[in-house]
């Protein structure tokens, strides 16, 4: 029997635009807290006792900079948006232990709708 492989996941977004830089970022100087977030998920896993079987994943830009701080939950192409710690810890116990989706955390569909096969990207682009 080998070692199991993760059954999730969560590539969470640690993207810091540089100071000034008018376009927002997951990890912001203005936001304090979201510079602890990864470090704050990882011991929420760790309490749990589910770090072998949850990978947490610092990521860089996930290309929904407005919407953050983001985390991407797989399987199930899950973005998690405007993240605090008291909704990493709803995540935690609602979605990676109880298999349930924290949906008023959810990306709107509008900015992550379907996703689209390389094959038929190709064939918009004329390629």
């Amino acid at each position: 029997m080998g070692i199991p492989q993760p059954a999730f996941y969560i590539f969470k977004c640690e993207q810091s635009a540089p100071p000034g830089m008018p376009k927002p970022s997951c990890v912001s100087q203005n936001n304090p807290e979201s510079q602890q977030l990864f470090q704050y998920l990882a011991q929420k896993l760790m309490q749990e006792g589910v770090m072998g079987t949850v990978q947490p994943i610092r990521t860089s830009c996930l290309n929904r900079c407005q919407m953050g701080p983001v985390m991407l939950v797989e399987p199930g192409h899950t973005m998690y948006v405007g993240l605090t710690k008291e909704k990493i810890d709803r995540i935690v116990k609602e979605h990676i232990l109880g298999g349930k989706v924290v949906e008023e955390y959810v990306i709107d569909p509008e900015f992550w709708d379907e996703p689209i096969s390389p094959a038929d990207m190709k064939k918009q682009m004329g390629m």
